[in-house]
């Protein structure tokens, strides 16, 4: 089914600045989400038929992590499963518009997702509890940031991108999971600096350091908000009788 052309670099920006802040999109889920609409509706088609193995090795991840990643945007509502079958799946991929959770009135957001506000997120340590911490490694989709390797809960660890030695935070725009390997070789380094050595050992492609540092753009934008439970966030816990009113 055909649908007709439409303004890339407007669903390129409806992508960064909506969809991925509205639905705490981790960086795998977005490469997942980009894909498949770069494959579809970029090229005016609405449905897609692909195999978790061609879009593992298009984007460089492991067969699991791109099929978790399918799962939580047909969850989010981003796609809708339509087959699945040996020969691969089908979806309908939608665009950002068609999202029912981005267009969603901002209660419902909070309610579907368990977000506090981004004002409220600013404040926050993200070092200061398990769960907060957990949220920044769930972000990452259990992949590392700077490496883009498969992170084991083992060798995982956080990073922060400005260091603490130079006054960096411990916000969400500033923590990132990662491997032990990259943690240990970047150390005090600037990120970007970081990252164009692993392109200059052969451990990035040139796509692979080019959507890094657009990623590290937006994770300093405030683009790129963990998926915070509600039970950590006590000012979410103050709102919680209200939304519960509006719902009723």
């Amino acid at each position: 089914m055909k649908t007709k052309r439409l303004n890339a670099e407007l669903v390129w920006k409806q992508v960064e600045d909506v969809v991925v802040p509205r639905l705490s999109l981790s960086a795998v889920d977005r490469a997942v989400y980009m894909h498949l609409l770069r494959h579809s509706r970029l090229e005016g088609k609405a449905r897609l038929r692909f195999s978790i193995k061609w879009s593992a090795g298009c984007l460089r991840f492991s067969g699991d992590t791109v099929r978790q990643a399918v799962r939580r945007l047909v969850e989010h509502g981003a796609l809708s499963l339509l087959e699945r079958s040996k020969a691969g799946h089908v979806v309908l991929v939608r665009l950002p518009e068609e999202i029912p959770a981005v267009n969603a009135p901002r209660a419902e957001v909070l309610r579907a997702t368990h977000l506090t506000p981004a004002a409220n997120l600013e404040e926050m340590d993200f070092l200061q509890t398990r769960t907060l911490r957990r949220a920044v490694h769930e972000r990452e989709g259990g992949c590392c940031f700077y490496c883009l390797r498969r992170a084991p809960v083992r060798v995982r660890c956080l990073d922060h991108v400005v260091p603490r030695v130079r006054s960096g935070s411990s916000s969400y725009r500033n923590l990132v999971s990662c491997c032990q390997q990259c943690n240990a070789q970047k150390g005090e380094r600037d990120a970007q600096d970081f990252l164009r050595g692993l392109y200059r050992e052969r451990r990035l492609t040139d796509a692979e350091l080019a959507e890094r540092l657009r990623t590290l753009d937006a994770l300093a934008a405030g683009k790129l908000t963990p998926p915070l439970p509600a039970a950590a966030n006590p000012l979410f816990r103050k709102r919680q009788p209200l939304l519960h009113s509006t719902a009723s």
